[in-house]
């Protein structure tokens, strides 16, 4: 794709927060991409606007039948003042995935990734410095064809936002308590289970409110059909170190194929740590824990990077993971990972990306 991207100048720029009152997904930057897609003449007007409010038609298909896809990245100023992605191509390539799945056009992945870097350098004053801080991009597609009928839409809006960011869970490396749902499912083999579309967050909400009221941080999902194989955390990949050895869910159509979720396995290979993906059910894992062996568990995802976890509930009972504490490996991969990130760290696997100016 050879379009140029043109670019509207905001009037007035927005004022930004204060480092401390960052949290996640609070504040919004002062521009926007957006694109527009026709079956007629494809992906087109590819531009940089004013973030502003959008305006659709009362039948637009996305809130009638739920075409609507996302991702999430991050782009971080590392040691040297560069400013860094994390292996962005692999969030390209699963967005191209849900679109596949969801009926939604293809986007040029290398196109993409272009006007992100754009925006994200005009945005450049917009990301954050501080410890645990990052710019959130977000990208999306959803239906915009206005049409009442169970079909693939002929017309869709993509767009890109971008988000100053701080931990997600506060405390960063605050080990969370997680619920294990038994009553509600996440995804089934051969549904959406394995990408980003909308829906898989809103059939989440109702299991996530229980367990928040009961003093839990998150929902660890079993699987639909025999509700016993641990499967993902409503946010994060899951992992379990062993007896010496990591175990994460083996991806099976319907977990998620997170970025860090790979990047950490890539990372447990190159330091020689035996790490399985495997099926893994959740009375082995309590099982691990009353033979004195569940050294570890951690969540690992794009928003958190790495969350250790400190406690697990099942089946009214309850279990604490290394004294609720944060364990040895999980700090590693953390400041392994967010080291790379930042450019503190070498980069043997060439994750990261530099944005720079990029020529429209």
């Amino acid at each position: 794709m050879k379009q140029e991207i043109t670019f509207i100048q905001r009037k007035e720029l927005k004022e930004k927060p204060e480092m401390a009152s960052l949290g996640f997904g609070k504040y919004y930057s002062d521009y926007m991409f957006v694109m527009d897609y026709h079956v007629e003449n494809g992906w087109y007007d590819p531009r940089i606007i004013p973030y502003a409010p959008l305006t659709l038609d009362p039948a637009a298909m996305v809130f009638h039948y739920g075409q609507a896809i996302f991702e999430g990245l991050k782009a971080y100023k590392a040691a040297d003042g560069t400013i860094q992605l994390f292996r962005p191509e692999k969030n390209m390539k699963r967005l191209n995935d849900s679109c596949d799945r969801l009926c939604i056009p293809q986007i040029d992945e290398t196109f993409l990734l272009r006007a992100i870097k754009q925006l994200i350098f005009t945005e450049k004053d917009w990301i954050p410095d501080g410890e645990g801080t990052s710019l959130y991009i977000r990208p999306f597609i959803f239906s915009t064809e206005p049409y009442l009928g169970v079909r693939p839409a002929n017309q869709y809006k993509l767009l890109v936002i971008l988000s100053p960011s701080g931990a997600y869970y506060g405390d960063q490396l605050s080990p969370v308590k997680i619920y294990v749902e038994e009553q509600y499912v996440r995804a089934v083999i051969g549904g959406v289970g394995h990408v980003k579309t909308s829906g898989n967050y809103a059939a989440s909400m109702k299991a996530q409110e229980k367990a928040e009221a009961n003093g839990f941080a998150q929902i660890l999902w079993l699987d639909a059909k025999e509700n016993k194989y641990v499967e993902e955390v409503g946010s994060m990949n899951i992992f379990f170190k062993i007896n010496g050895e990591v175990v994460t869910p083996k991806l099976n159509g319907s977990i998620l194929p997170g970025v860090t979720r790979d990047s950490v396995i890539e990372l447990l290979k190159y330091w020689n740590i035996p790490v399985h993906e495997a099926k893994i059910s959740i009375e082995e894992i309590f099982a691990a824990h009353e033979r004195g062996e569940l050294e570890e568990v951690f969540g690992a995802g794009t928003a958190a990077v790495i969350s250790p976890v400190g406690e697990l509930h099942w089946n009214e009972r309850s279990i604490t993971i290394n004294d609720n504490k944060i364990g040895q490996l999980s700090q590693r991969i953390y400041e392994e990972i967010t080291g790379i990130q930042l450019g503190k760290k070498g980069d043997p696997f060439n994750w990261t990306v530099k944005v720079a100016p990029v020529e429209v």
